[in-house]
């Protein structure tokens, strides 16, 4: 037989594109149009059916940026369309390429009820089906005209992502208005054939199944009349009932699909426009599980369901109905799908807190799985926080964007820190949009690496981002593609359904161990300072909050503030969005984000003082308050007493005019320049910096990645670099002991103070940066005269390990990571830390000298520049504090890390104030001290072992004890554990490496 197939698949190609598909509207009218345009902000519900409109017509121009336009759309059905399918086809000017990126609108009846969303790749609203003639339609359209950011053009620099310099110009064409006849049997056929066309791609040129298909196919074409499509489909669709019958093979791959709408809390919108977005997705899906009873959908983040809660009470009572029956399902059990890299340890922690118990609270549903498809890779503490909120599984697919290497798993079993083992998988389909394309379909075949052991995979299907999430197409799809011949079975299940599957056939799955590292977007752990910034200050303020108020609460009967944290807590998680805290999101987000938190600040502040001075009473006894986990100048973690002074800073002028500053325990040598050509460890005789070379340095980089500019740095970037050595001053700070540097460099300016305070082994850096730099990266080095092959950075609840060399591929990638408070480098006997106040990001390098010796260099990420999605990123005055920590243990780096993110609070008062509780090991440290969330006045701790070690530790509390309970993070008691002992208010623990552990204590 003659190769005919390419003329077969040119001719179904047309065919559908030119004749099939226009013709599943056979007839149509338009509909009367009228509009009214919002002032201002989005408006209630009730503001926009009731409002003035005028006549507008199809081909008109409408939106400005960020602006809404209530669309009043009329009508009446001819009577010749009685008994048929009828639907209003409305087309904003959608581009049906860009689902979620563009305008979208929400449907709503003239009594306010919400109908359905309307989005690029969903243009319809059922009138009926049947139809009576001669009905009248009326229909109002609440229509976003969010502007395109990301165009065919991405990162191209953009004033469209704040409202402040969008401008007004109108957005968008209103493009078709009409009612239409909807030929069902031809729809049918559209989805018949594009499935069998895509299969049909997918399979090997030499495969029979293949043939078959094509000859079906082949048929179905010849039965269409190109000029009564509607009189013929129905003949077409019989030429292909049986290769549609055909049923799959035993060993056929079996993807569960979950319904699905990827929708990022912020992005390339704002945080307003989000809560709009999800209504919008969760009116789609509640009418589509109407239409479709095999359909599941799933929704993650307890924030968007609060959302809809708050904001669209109509479209809320949908939700509860379908979550009641099943199949709308709280997914994920976190507030928002988070970063995981750069969240400190309790806000990780309470992410899942509120989000589990959000589901709780109103559905009395609990989910088992972590749900974060498109994080940016995953931190080696998150296994046992997971575990510890009651959860068991982690679903991701970002990983499979890596650059470098391919991940060799997709489902496994992650081992964090502490041992905890994670069941985890990633769906081979390679995307969190799935839309049951063919091409989808056989890459999760082929892709599966778990081929063998495993035949289970999952695929989120939907459009994201206010694209609405599933479509009745994807539907349609999967009910072909359910047993079908060349393809793998796709079957709707739960995320719970699929998992539990998935760890029955495959119980022992390959184990990966420590962090799950994303080899792209590195860039988020710098990008948008200020951001990151509020992030770290907010997380320690509210440390701050729950431990003063709890301690004088239970000392002085202070209120507890429960709504206030509670607000306060939801408001800090929902920024920790895998776009806001990485600072990829436009202009308006992070504006914003600065805004609220100073407001935080000060609404935190103002608790804390209250309760401090609750605590301290009227007296002039001048008293430190020690937030941090360890004691500090004479003063226990969690109280409050006089400071205890010890030691004195000397500074002294060296003749080549720079500083040697000294305080007994440190002798700190600043050259000229301003930078650090001496760090001697006066006890253990050993100097810090490298022969040779200087510490204190700022390097200034072009920063130009290929794509994902405010994401993305690219290695090449490493291949040019300023040294800004030249220094405009360098003179003794205001207090006669400390060195001030200035210097530019381009259009930017810093100031630098650096200072040895009195007892302390630790040179603090304070550096303000006043930076207007386009597309630079600026880094602050400190070249360590220290052999190691690998380092520690603080992660959630401890610290792990990464290499210092690039042996492999694998190493190299990494060569921009996180780290929460500390660095920390070690030879057997001596180490050294540096430790921030708010910075993620640095690099580790080293290199042999010519003197046989080892120099390791640590260097910071202090600011980037990118120009999209924010083309001002970053502009403006930053103001860092670090510190180089020389003879550090790992112990030190903890204590230090934890001593720069908590600055001493001063005030007077009657006298000393005793811990709540207190710990007798440092490695131990005290994360959380609260009142139970659920107003008992039990007070929860945290803590957790944080040098790798094992511990044997006895907590004791300064208050009568009636009980004790270990509980999860939800302050819920283990089944499986039994309580400690309590002894005259003294518990006893004994902990693993970097184990976690949470006890509720109730008052006697």
């Amino acid at each position: 037989m003659h190769d005919d197939r390419t003329l077969v698949e040119a001719r179904l190609r047309r065919v559908l594109d030119e004749r099939i598909r226009p013709a599943v509207y056979p007839e149509s009218v338009p509909l009367e149009v009228a509009v009214w345009h919002a002032p201002g902000e989005p408006v209630p519900v009730a503001e926009g059916l009731a409002a003035d409109v005028e006549p507008v017509t199809v081909g008109s121009r409408w939106g400005a940026p960020w602006g809404t336009s209530w669309f009043r759309v009329t009508g009446t059905v001819p009577e010749a369309w009685a008994g048929r399918t009828v639907e209003a086809v409305l087309d904003l000017g959608f581009d049906e390429n860009m689902p979620g990126f563009q305008c979208e609108g929400l449907v709503y009846r003239p009594d306010g009820t919400p109908v359905k969303g309307l989005n690029p790749r969903n243009q319809w609203v059922r009138i009926g089906a049947p139809v009576q003639g001669g009905e009248e339609v009326r229909l109002h359209v609440e229509a976003a005209s969010n502007p395109v950011v990301m165009d065919y053009r991405p990162f191209t620099p953009t004033p469209l992502g704040d409202l402040e310099t969008a401008g007004s110009d109108p957005q968008y064409t209103l493009t078709r208005m009409d009612l239409a006849v909807l030929d069902e049997t031809v729809w049918h056929l559209v989805t018949d054939l594009e499935v069998l066309g895509e299969l049909m791609a997918e399979l090997p040129v030499d495969a029979p199944r293949r043939w078959e298909i094509l000859r079906a196919v082949e048929r179905a074409l010849d039965a269409v009349d190109l000029q009564d499509v509607g009189g013929t489909a129905e003949q077409a669709r019989s030429c292909l009932t049986d290769v549609l019958a055909a049923p799959a093979v035993p060993s056929a791959h079996r993807i569960s699909a979950v319904g699905h709408a990827h929708i990022d809390s912020a992005w390339l919108w704002p945080l307003r426009e989000t809560v709009r977005k999800v209504a919008r997705t969760a009116a789609n899906m509640t009418a589509l599980l109407d239409d479709e009873p095999d359909f599941v959908f799933a929704m993650s983040q307890a924030q968007q369901w609060a959302w809809v809660k708050e904001h669209r009470p109509e479209v809320w009572a949908r939700v509860k109905k379908a979550v009641a029956e099943g199949r709308f399902v709280p997914a994920g059990g976190m507030w928002v799908e988070s970063d995981t890299n750069m969240p400190g340890s309790e806000a990780m922690a309470r992410q899942f807190v509120h989000g589990k118990r959000f589901f709780l609270d109103e559905f009395g549903v609990e989910n088992d799985e972590a749900w974060l498809p498109d994080t940016f890779g995953f931190a080696a503490g998150l296994p046992q926080i997971i575990k510890a909120a009651g959860s068991r599984y982690l679903l991701t697919q970002k990983i499979s964007w890596s650059r470098t290497n391919r991940f060799p798993h997709h489902t496994f079993r992650w081992e964090g820190i502490d041992g905890t083992r994670i069941f985890t998988h990633f769906p081979p389909v390679d995307t969190y949009n799935c839309s049951m394309r063919g091409a989808e379909i056989a890459h999760a075949v082929r892709n599966f690496k778990d081929k063998g052991a495993a035949r289970h995979s999952l695929a989120p299907t939907g459009w994201g981002d206010g694209g609405g999430g599933t479509t009745r197409e994807m539907v349609a799809k999967a009910a072909r593609l359910r047993d079908l011949e060349g393809s793998a079975t796709v079957t709707w299940e739960t995320p719970s359904a699929f998992f539990a599957k998935a760890e029955a056939e495959n119980p022992e799955p390959p184990v990966w161990v420590g962090e799950l590292y994303l080899e792209l977007h590195r860039a988020t752990l710098t990008s948008q300072a200020g951001t990151k910034q509020g992030n770290r200050r907010s997380e320690h303020l509210l440390r701050e909050a729950e431990l003063w108020a709890a301690t004088a609460a239970v000392r002085t009967g202070f209120p507890y503030p429960y709504a206030d944290l509670d607000r306060i807590w939801k408001t800090v998680l929902l920024h920790q969005f895998h776009d806001i805290l990485p600072g990829s999101s436009i202009a308006w987000v992070h504006r914003e984000a600065r805004a609220t938190y100073a407001r935080v600040a000060d609404e935190l502040g103002g608790i804390i003082d209250a309760a401090q001075r609750a605590l301290a009473g009227e007296g002039s006894v001048p008293l430190l308050f020690n937030a941090a986990p360890h004691t500090r100048s004479g003063v226990p973690a969690g109280g409050a007493r006089p400071a205890e002074m010890s030691g004195r800073t000397t500074r002294a002028e060296r003749p080549d005019g720079g500083h040697v500053l000294d305080n007994g325990l440190l002798r700190v040598g600043v050259d000229a320049r301003g930078l650090v050509d001496s760090a001697l460890d006066l006890a253990a005789g050993r100097e810090t910096i490298a022969p040779g070379r200087t510490g204190n340095l700022l390097q200034l980089h072009q920063d130009l990645p290929n794509m994902w500019d405010a994401w993305d740095v690219d290695e090449f970037y490493r291949n040019t670099v300023t040294d800004l050595t030249d220094a405009d001053e360098v003179t003794p700070g205001d207090d006669g002991v400390t060195v001030r540097i200035v210097r530019t460099f381009g259009a930017s300016r810093v100031t630098q103070v650096l200072s040895l305070p009195p007892g302390e082994k630790r040179l603090v850096v304070d550096t303000e940066v006043d930076w207007h730099e386009t597309e630079k990266f600026l880094k602050l080095a400190f070249p360590l005269d220290l052999h190691t092959d690998r380092y520690a950075s603080e992660t959630q609840f401890g610290h792990f390990f990464r290499p210092t060399h690039t042996n492999t591929s694998w190493e190299a990638a990494k060569f921009e990571a996180c780290n929460h408070r500390f660095v920390h480098l070690q030879e057997p006997d001596w180490g050294v830390a540096v430790v921030n106040d708010g910075t993620y990001g640095h690099d580790v390098t080293r290199a042999v000298r010519g003197d046989g010796g080892t120099t390791t260099t640590v260097r910071v990420s202090l600011l980037r520049a990118p120009r999209f999605p924010d083309p001002e990123t970053d502009q403006g005055v930053h103001r860092f504090r670090h510190a180089l920590v020389p003879g550090a243990s790992i112990g030190d780096a903890v204590r230090e890390g934890w001593r720069v993110n908590l600055p001493e609070r001063r005030l007077h008062g009657a006298g000393e104030v005793a811990p709540l509780v207190t710990v007798d090991r440092d490695s131990v440290v005290v994360t959380a001290v609260k009142l139970a969330d659920d107003g008992s006045g039990d007070v929860v701790v945290r803590f957790h072992e944080a040098h790798g070690a094992r511990a044997h530790a006895t907590l004791t509390a300064g208050f009568p004890v009636a009980g004790v309970e270990v509980t999860d993070l939800l302050e819920r008691p283990l089944a499986d554990t039994a309580p400690p002992t309590v002894d005259d208010g003294r518990i006893t623990v004994r902990l693993r490496p970097f184990e976690l552990t949470t006890l509720r204590l109730k008052q006697a």
